[in-house]
């Protein structure tokens, strides 16, 4: 099954299904945001076409901004929790093995900005899923982690759903 229809097939499920719409955002959001698992489920374009269809089709906003979030952060959470049991060994494991750039630039991003490169990272792609790893990895405190995470989700969900769900027509009013 190739990308385009995978997507339809999820947008075409999303508008059969509209009570659904929360439980399935917030499990879009939390395979986004888990390491491993967002290279394999391409969910932020799918994410964006069900804030486009949340607008389109009488979806209550706030319910799947808040799924979003909270799918978001659990994935986020759950890395981090990956990165905190296997330490450095975390580096070893497959995708990590395949790109050690990608970990040091991680790595020197955290150094420098802390647990704000949680919330930063949350909006830039590949970094989305990595920095959260790489936070548990190097020991970031869980509490400054969960403060940058869960705030980030929230914003996270709000714009990349917002615009499709009409923000931008309301805007234009």
């Amino acid at each position: 099954m190739d990308f385009e229809s995978l997507r339809a097939s999820a947008l075409a499920f999303v508008e059969a299904h509209r009570a659904w719409t929360p439980l399935i955002v917030g499990v879009l959001a939390f395979c986004e945001s888990i390491a491993f698992l967002s290279l394999l489920v391409p969910a932020t374009v799918i994410l964006v076409g069900i804030g486009a269809m949340v607008g389109a089709a009488d979806i209550p906003f706030w319910p799947v901004v808040a799924a979003a979030a909270l799918g978001s952060a659990l994935g986020d959470w759950l890395s981090y929790e990956f990165g905190r049991y296997y330490g450095e060994g975390a580096k070893r494991l497959w995708p990590m093995r395949r790109y050690p750039e990608m970990v040091a630039k991680g790595e020197v991003f955290l150094k420098r900005w802390g647990a704000a490169a949680v919330a930063v990272g949350r909006f830039f792609g590949p970094a989305r899923a990595v920095v959260p790893l790489i936070a548990g990895m190097f020991g970031v405190a869980r509490l400054p982690f969960q403060l940058a995470n869960v705030l980030s989700a929230i914003v996270w969900a709000f714009v990349l759903l917002a615009p499709g769900a009409g923000l931008l027509a309301w805007f234009q009013r």
